[in-house]
């Protein structure tokens, strides 16, 4: 009984554990069923990138710092002489402003204005013109017409004999020219007997500006604006500064008609009066220097008829009559082939003896950066008055302000409560300024000796000026 029950007890123990088994096995099964007839779980969605902020704004080109600048000018730029003081002091190497005063505020740049002109007409004109002064047959026997051309260098004096202008064309050889070719046209009746002065060249209403003193012409600084005069209506024709007539273009007329008989017209002097050219043919002409010559002249020794002349035939040269009240838009024109922008800009005369002008000193200083860099403007810089050495500055830059004598080329300027210089220098750092300082009323000369000290201080910083 106790082997069966042991072997019962086996039976039922190997019973138990292959239970156990299947049990094992088939609860695998059912679970690798359920697992493989679940679907496989969606993948969770990756969180989006967080967006990069937008990149700090950076200039197409990085501009370097500017350097920093030390030397002051302040104590003689606020010197009492000069009054209610203006200036603009450009770096011409890098462009930089170096100074600045009110510089963009236009006021009257007296002769200063002449560097206008003569940038002008060698934008308009070119270097090579030369103004033309002609006689033609007149419409009636005996009458020839002489045309002015607003050349008011051409001369009375006899050759041999030089004028304030020297290599200036004569009158004496125009009236030859004359005498012999309208003898040739009319061999028999050979004698002139009357002459037409033609002025239509520019308007005859328009001679003399109403911002102009009257004393300007006694004194001898300023001829009234004809298309015919000669000498530039001066009573000394040699002299810079002598008294001018009233009527330039009687005065032209007479020493015409004196020159025709010195040249054998067989009428003698033949009576003048004023008219216009018909359709004749050219009997005569002669020509003044170039430009590139006047303008020497204009410049260096400030010749107001000469400025006011080549003014009125830059106007023409435009189409715009001659007139006064044309020449902002013909300068305008004329310098807009320079790139510097003529905003304020306003042209009562080329002289720059009207007080009504209107140029910023700021202009004026990039203008003249614009000189220095430009081969063809050179003509400008070479006629410039050098400090302490030759034109209106011959006498200036002395004592204290000697140290920039011969570094400064600049012109000059004064009317009535204004002195200006505006120009080019060598600093003494070995840097090229551009400069414009004006000196406004109330000021008297006095003024001139305090803008030498101002440039004289800006050639000693040079490039280290501080805008202070």
């Amino acid at each position: 009984m106790a082997l069966t029950t042991t072997g019962l007890s086996l039976v039922f123990a190997l019973l138990a554990t292959g239970a156990i088994v299947v049990g094992v096995a088939v609860g695998e099964e059912r679970a690798s069923a359920s697992i493989a007839l679940e679907p496989d779980p969606e993948p969770e969605p990756e969180p989006e990138p967080e967006p990069e902020p937008d990149p700090r704004p950076v200039p197409d080109e990085l501009v370097p710092p500017s350097p920093l600048r030390t030397c002051s000018i302040a104590t003689p730029a606020s010197d009492p002489r000069l009054g209610q003081f203006q200036a603009h002091v450009i770096d011409v190497a890098t462009g930089d402003t170096l100074f600045d005063r009110s510089g963009d505020n236009p006021q009257p740049a007296a002769s200063n204005m002449k560097v206008l002109t003569a940038a002008a007409a060698l934008a308009a004109l070119g270097p090579d013109y030369r103004l033309t002064t002609r006689v033609v047959a007149g419409d009636e026997p005996g009458t020839v017409v002489l045309i002015g051309g607003g050349d008011v260098t051409l001369s009375a004096l006899p050759p041999g004999e030089e004028s304030f202008y020297p290599g200036a064309p004569k009158l004496a050889d125009l009236a030859a020219q004359t005498v012999q070719a309208y003898a040739a046209a009319n061999p028999d009746e050979p004698a002139i007997s009357r002459v037409l002065l033609d002025t239509s060249y520019f308007p005859d209403d328009d001679r003399w500006d109403s911002s102009w003193d009257r004393s300007l012409q006694t004194i001898g600084y300023a001829s009234e604006v004809t298309a015919l005069q000669v000498d530039a209506d001066r009573a000394n024709p040699r002299a810079q500064e002598s008294p001018r007539s009233t009527d330039p273009v009687a005065r032209a007329g007479a020493a015409f008609a004196q020159a025709l008989a010195a040249a054998g017209n067989p009428g003698g002097a033949p009576g003048t009066e004023r008219g216009q050219a018909g359709a004749g043919a050219q009997l005569a002409a002669v020509q003044s220097q170039p430009v590139s010559q006047l303008m020497e002249r204009m410049v260096l020794d400030s010749d107001n008829s000469l400025a006011d002349a080549i003014g009125r035939v830059i106007s023409r040269h435009y189409g715009l009559g001659g007139t006064a009240s044309s020449l902002t838009a013909a300068f305008e024109q004329a310098l807009a082939t320079y790139g510097v922008p003529t905003d304020g800009l306003a042209v009562r005369d080329a002289s720059g003896l009207s007080n009504l002008n209107q140029i910023p000193p700021q202009y004026l200083a990039q203008l003249f950066t614009v000189i220095e860099r430009s081969p063809n403007l050179a003509l400008i810089t070479q006629s410039l008055p050098v400090a302490g050495q030759s034109g209106t500055l011959r006498t200036r830059f002395v004592g204290a302000n000697a140290a920039a004598a011969g570094q400064v080329t600049a012109k000059t300027g004064w009317i009535d409560n204004v002195f200006t210089l505006s120009g080019l220098m060598t600093a003494s750092d070995g840097s090229r300024i551009a400069f414009s300082l004006y000196a406004l009323g109330p000021v008297n000369f006095s003024a001139r000796e305090a803008l030498d000290t101002v440039t004289t201080a800006i050639h000693g910083c040079g490039d280290n000026l501080a805008n202070i």
